[in-house]
């Protein structure tokens, strides 16, 4: 057999090894998965399609290491050739477009000659109507000159024989009188003079204020596209992701015009970026600090804002540092936040309360200032406190106490400071806290008053000039039921051995331990 018969007969397909079998099959499905996501069919749509196949042949180069250079060399071909035909297509779309808009421009001509026709016509109407308006104005300035004209001549020509309007004849020959209707007369044109002044202004004043108006018009206006601008660019730096520089560019804006609420929620849809700082709370950080050194207070609303996203941070160092330091416009919202924020973290509520305190000192709310000051612990300082403002009623120190019910605090308040009376009546005071299921509190203060022995009792209902009798009476009988027999027997005591009292009546709840004084 010759060796052309030979390789006639014997042509076997290639011996595929197994790596390159495995290979194939990965690029096949490849192919078939890629396709199905993006939603490619055997028509296109052509760049998903191509990009896919680009990739496939990338990794058969990498693969097929021998013939590297040559397809390497096919790809670049295809990809310059690919390139060249997308060039082609948007070409061909710009000048479709373009071809399009030429199209156009007959009929828009058509449209615009017509509007004019339309309006040409309309002022003509205007005109018109203009024309017969001003002939009738016209008209009524004459008949109302006629008519001014008539009426001062028969004002002039009126009898002086006749008697005077508000006057009785016999005033009118009286000079005094006269002299006094003179002098009211003369105060009414005076009134009228001035309420004229007050209502109308000269026409030279009003050219003034137009032209103030137009001024400040164009303040306006150039402070509207300083604000477009610099929206602009900012709005740019966040897109570009460059959120420490939006940061800055927006705290030292001109005229602090990106300190706004706006800017707020840009920084809180950005969110937290991880490994970078919040930018939300460097936006604070830098507005309060600039704040402080240029004396410019930032606003109740961006304040309440930046003490929110300190907290929540669980940054309160930079809020101690904010409210104690820097230039803030606080708010009752403020104080409560971070009074809330105190009743939450134990370890902080201390530093807290005082924050909080300073926020509502500053905003005049003296009743959430006092209720800090005694959960704090200071006693002796919420008595000053009271001591200076003296604004607070008995109802707001019952409310005080039943907040922060401290027995050191209930005693200061029924006992006299600085040789001035009590505040709140002992006895008062007790029966509120039982009626407002502060047991345990009222006991302990009963514990503490029995331990004084019947003089201490009887020296407490002596000055205690706002219980009545029978609210007393009331207290003696919660002692009873509570264990305190002999704090009972002794308020009972000092009750019956009031001078000129034999029975101590249920109807009257007007009877004072010191009315026997005034007997």
């Amino acid at each position: 057999m010759s060796v052309q018969e030979i390789n006639k007969h014997a042509v076997l397909p290639p011996i595929i090894s197994r790596s390159d079998k495995e290979f194939l099959e990965r690029m096949q499905r490849y192919i078939i998965t890629e396709t199905e996501r993006v939603g490619c069919n055997e028509e296109g749509p052509a760049d998903e399609y191509y990009v896919i196949y680009r990739n496939v042949f990338d990794k058969v180069i990498e693969y097929v290491t021998a013939y590297k250079s040559i397809l390497t060399s096919i790809k670049k071909e295809y990809d310059g050739f690919i390139e060249t035909i997308k060039k082609s297509q948007r070409t061909a779309f710009y000048l479709y477009g373009k071809l399009k808009v030429l199209a156009g421009e007959p009929t828009t001509l058509v449209y615009h000659r017509k509007r004019i026709t339309q309006l040409k016509a309309k002022m003509r109407l205007i005109e018109n109507n203009s024309s017969k308006i001003q002939l009738q104005i016209d008209e009524m300035k004459e008949l109302r000159a006629e008519y001014d004209t008539k009426e001062q001549y028969c004002i002039f020509c009126k009898a002086p024989s006749k008697p005077i309007p508000g006057m009785t004849l016999q005033e009118s020959v009286s000079l005094d009188a006269l002299t006094k209707y003179l002098k009211h007369l003369e105060d009414k044109y005076a009134e009228i003079e001035q309420l004229m002044s007050e209502k109308y202004l000269p026409a030279q004043r009003k050219a003034d204020l137009d032209e103030e108006m137009i001024v400040v018009l164009e303040r306006r206006d150039l402070a509207e596209n300083l604000n477009n601008e610099l929206q602009f660019r900012f709005n740019e730096l966040i897109s570009l992701g460059e959120y420490e520089k939006a940061v800055y560019f927006a705290a030292n804006s001109p005229g602090r015009i990106l300190q706004n609420i706006g800017t707020v929620n840009k920084f809180k849809a950005v969110g937290k970026i991880r490994g970078k700082p919040f930018p939300l709370l460097l936006f604070f950080e830098a507005i309060f600090s600039i704040s402080h050194a240029f004396k410019h207070p930032v606003d109740a609303e961006l304040t309440l804002e930046g003490i929110k996203c300190g907290l929540s941070e669980k940054r309160l160092d930079l809020v101690i540092n904010w409210v104690t330091q820097e230039r803030l416009t606080f708010s009752e919202e403020a104080g409560d936040v971070i009074f809330d924020y105190g009743e939450q973290d134990t370890y902080n509520k201390a530093k807290c309360l005082a924050l909080a305190q300073i926020i509502y000192s500053e905003c005049g709310l003296h009743k959430k200032a006092l209720l800090c000051l005694c959960k704090q612990g200071q006693i002796q300082g919420a008595m000053e406190y009271i001591q200076q403002f003296k604004d607070f009623t008995s109802d707001d120190l019952m409310q005080l106490i039943k907040l922060c019910p401290h027995t050191e605090l209930i005693q200061c308040l029924t006992k006299e400071w600085n040789g001035k009376p009590p505040y709140l009546s002992f006895g008062l005071a007790v029966l509120h806290l039982f009626s407002v299921d502060m047991k345990k509190v009222g006991i302990k203060l009963l514990q503490e008053i029995n331990k004084g022995g019947k003089d201490a009792v009887e020296h407490l209902m002596i000055n205690d000039p706002f219980c009545s009798l029978e609210k007393w009476q009331e207290l003696a009988n919660i002692c009873l039921q509570n264990g305190f027999d002999k704090l009972s027997n002794d308020i009972m005591s000092v009750l019956r051995s009031q001078a000129g009292i034999t029975e101590i009546s249920e109807e009257d709840d007007t009877v004072n331990l010191m009315q026997h004084v005034f007997w």
